[in-house]
């Protein structure tokens, strides 16, 4: 048996955390395993990548470089990924769960008479073989298995354990030729967001929910949704927070009422929505515990903010409650950051 590791370089030739997150998984797995590892490197020029990472532990380097293999596409990924995979000879792969390697691994498993497994969010071993944790039924049930069907081809999420940090040094790179496949998919550029209209965060440490109680009638009888908009930016602004949002809000517009222009279903977390990973989360005007239970599950520390101490996610689900209007907490919290 033996591990391999694959990874594609980001547009400065480095490595991202989710890539050194997912190393920093291997090396532990290779390790109680007792196989070696190999490390598989992709990008126009990946071999500076390498020696930041040459203290793991890999006895092998393997890297497939030049232009084609810098922008993210199916072809041109799927491979080099698969002949990165028989270079090494590797009965075990493991990726960072990225969009890009998310939609090229079932192929490449495919390609190899493999298997492959995406959202894992646990590794182990046990009597010499690899056990993987992830979640089922939109996030509810969690599985342990195992396979024997080789190779076995996993893609792990971020945040299951710190980023891989050791010693960098000289790796002795080996250069996998690979003729570029003719790809009809030419990569001409980005369109982002500019950075403060940028909502989503992954790596911030705070993510802040907002619930639809923002749109509701307040105290008053009355609607303020453009007050609760410039709360909320002004939040995010100063915090540098990631937001999210549960699905009766995002979903407001679709029954007449009014919403908060800034959210989308990219927002939403819970059953129907993402599971993100932060060190300590806030919810605002948020009912019921569905959203909670399930996109919470892996955030550190849980406060709310709610005017009902009695709704199912203040009660057992929060660490912190705070029995409160959520426009006048936020307005004091804004005016002390600010």
């Amino acid at each position: 048996m033996s591990t391999l590791f694959l990874a594609h370089t980001e547009a400065d030739g480095t490595l991202a955390k989710s890539a050194l997150e997912a190393l920093a998984a291997t090396v532990q797995l290779a390790g109680a395993l007792g196989t070696p590892l190999s490390v598989g490197l992709i990008g126009e020029a990946p071999g500076a990548a390498a020696d930041t990472i040459a203290g793991c532990g890999a006895s092998r380097f393997l890297t497939i470089s030049g232009a084609a293999f810098a922008q993210g596409r199916y072809a041109t990924d799927a491979a080099a990924a698969e002949a990165l995979c028989r270079a090494a000879a590797a009965t075990l792969v493991t990726v960072a769960a990225t969009s890009r390697w998310n939609r090229v691994l079932p192929g490449v498993a495919h390609r190899l008479g493999g298997r492959a497994d995406t959202h894992v969010t646990g590794l182990d071993a046990a009597n010499g073989q690899p056990i993987i944790s992830r979640w089922f039924y939109r996030q509810r049930m969690e599985a342990v298995f195992s396979r024997s069907t080789r190779p076995w081809l996993l893609a792990l999420e971020g945040g299951m354990v710190p980023a891989w940090q050791g010693a960098a040094g000289t790796a002795t790179v080996e250069a996998v030729a690979l003729t570029p496949p003719l790809a009809r998919t030419q990569v001409v550029g980005f369109e982002a967001p500019a950075a403060d209209q940028q909502t989503i965060r992954p790596d911030a440490e705070l993510l802040f929910v907002t619930g639809a109680g923002w749109t509701k009638k307040q105290a008053d009888g009355q609607v303020k949704v453009a007050a609760a908009e410039e709360l909320i930016l002004d939040f995010l602004r100063l915090s540098r927070a990631s937001l999210g949002s549960t699905k009766s809000l995002v979903d407001l517009g679709g029954e007449g009422q009014d919403i908060l222009p800034f959210l989308s279903h990219l927002n939403q977390v819970g059953q129907t929505g993402s599971t993100p990973r932060h060190a300590k989360g806030l919810a605002t005007c948020c009912h019921g515990e569905e959203p909670h239970t399930v996109g919470w599950r892996f955030i550190g520390e849980r406060r709310a903010i709610s005017l009902d101490s009695n709704c199912g996610w203040a009660r057992g689900k929060a660490d912190v409650l705070y029995v409160a209007d959520a426009f006048a907490v936020m307005a004091k919290v804004n005016e002390l950051l600010a």
